[in-house]
C-alpha cells in the first residue's frame, strides 16, 4: 500500500476520532485492518476482471496462447475456504424451541448458528438479534403511540416465532469449500456477517467460517513473512548471514553489509511478497 493510501486512511481515522491520536496499541490493529481491506479490494477487483473478460460465464474464444518451452510454471497457492473452515460445525434443527436455541448459542459462545433440516441442508441462520426481537416483544408486548406501533410492526413476525425455523433469517448466505478465502471474505463484508455456513454442492452443512478465521488467513503474521524473506535472502546473496532481517506489522527492514549490486533485485522481490506493507533498506556497501 502506498504512503498516500496510508495517509488517507490515517486522515479518515482522525476525522472519525477528532483530537485523539492513535495509541501504540491501536496502530497494529489499524494496520491489520488496512491489509484486510486491501485483500478484500483485491478480491473484488479480480471478480470484476473475470466478469468483464467472461460476461456470460463462457470461456474466451480468442487464439490460444503459445506454450513456453519446458515444464509449465507452478501456479501460486490459493487459500480456499476448506483450508480455514471449522469442522464439525454446530447447528440447530428447525423445530428446536426458542429457549433451547438461546441455550445453544450461549453454550457454543457464538452469535449465530445455521438452521438445518433433517437431511442437514442449511435452511437459514438464527442469530442473537432474532432472539432479541422475540424476547423484546415477550417482555413488552404493547407500546403506545406512532413509534410504538412502528416498533411492533417491525418485530411482529419475530414475536410469533417459537422455533428456530420460525425465528431464523432466510435465505441463508453460504459459501462453498472450494471458494477462495478472499471471495468468502468479500461475501462476509458485503453482507456484514460474522459467520458463514459452508455447504457442499447439495446445500448440506460441512463447516463454518468466521470473519476472524478469514482475517487470520488473509493476513499472515510477521513470523511467516520473515521466513519467506529469509528464503529470498538465501537465494539472492552468497552469504545470507551478512544480512539481518526484521519484520514488524508487515514492514520489512533489511540491514547489513552486502554487495549493493544485489540489493535492488532483493528488495523488489521482498516487496512482491503477500502482506508486506513496506520495505526499509538499511544495508551498507560491503
Amino acid at each position: 500500500m502506498s504512503d498516500f493510501q496510508h495517509s488517507s486512511a490515517e486522515k479518515e481515522a482522525r476525522r472519525t476520532m477528532p483530537g485523539r491520536p492513535w495509541s501504540p496499541q491501536e496502530e497494529p490493529r489499524q494496520d491489520a485492518l488496512r491489509r484486510y481491506l486491501g485483500a478484500i479490494a483485491g478480491a473484488a477487483s479480480a471478480r470484476n476482471t473475470e466478469e468483464s473478460e467472461h460476461p456470460h460465464g463462457g470461456e474466451d474464444t480468442g487464439p490460444p496462447a503459445t506454450a513456453a518451452p519446458g515444464p509449465p510454471a507452478p501456479e501460486p497457492a490459493v487459500l480456499r475456504v476448506r483450508d480455514v473452515m471449522r469442522v464439525p460445525a454446530a447447528s440447530v434443527a428447525g423445530d428446536l424451541p426458542f429457549l433451547d436455541v438461546a441455550h445453544t448459542l450461549a453454550r457454543e459462545q457464538v452469535s449465530a448458528l445455521p438452521v438445518v433440516d433433517s437431511d442437514d441442508h442449511v435452511i437459514g441462520v438464527v442469530s442473537e438479534s432474532d432472539l432479541l426481537a422475540k424476547a423484546a416483544v415477550m417482555a413488552e408486548p404493547r407500546r403506545h403511540g406512532a413509534v410504538g406501533r412502528l416498533w411492533q410492526h417491525r418485530l411482529y413476525d419475530k414475536s410469533h416465532g417459537d422455533t428456530a425455523a420460525t425465528l431464523m433469517t432466510f435465505p441463508p448466505v453460504t459459501v462453498h469449500p472450494e471458494q477462495r478465502v478472499a471471495d468468502a471474505a468479500w461475501t462476509a463484508a458485503h453482507g456484514r456477517l460474522k459467520r458463514l455456513p459452508v455447504t457442499d454442492h447439495h446445500g448440506r452443512l460441512v463447516g463454518v467460517v468466521s470473519r476472524h478465521d478469514l482475517l487470520r488467513a488473509l493476513i499472515r503474521d510477521d513470523a511467516e513473512i520473515l521466513a519467506e524473506v529469509a528464503s529470498l535472502v538465501g537465494r539472492h546473496l552468497l552469504d545470507p548471514r551478512a544480512v539481518e532481517v526484521t519484520v514488524e506489522n508487515g514492514v520489512v527492514t533489511v540491514a547489513g553489509k552486502v554487495d549493493k549490486a544485489f540489493v535492488p533485485e532483493l528488495l523488489a522481490s521482498v516487496r512482491d511478497i503477500d502482506d508486506v506493507v513496506g520495505v526499509i533498506d538499511n544495508t551498507e556497501a560491503a
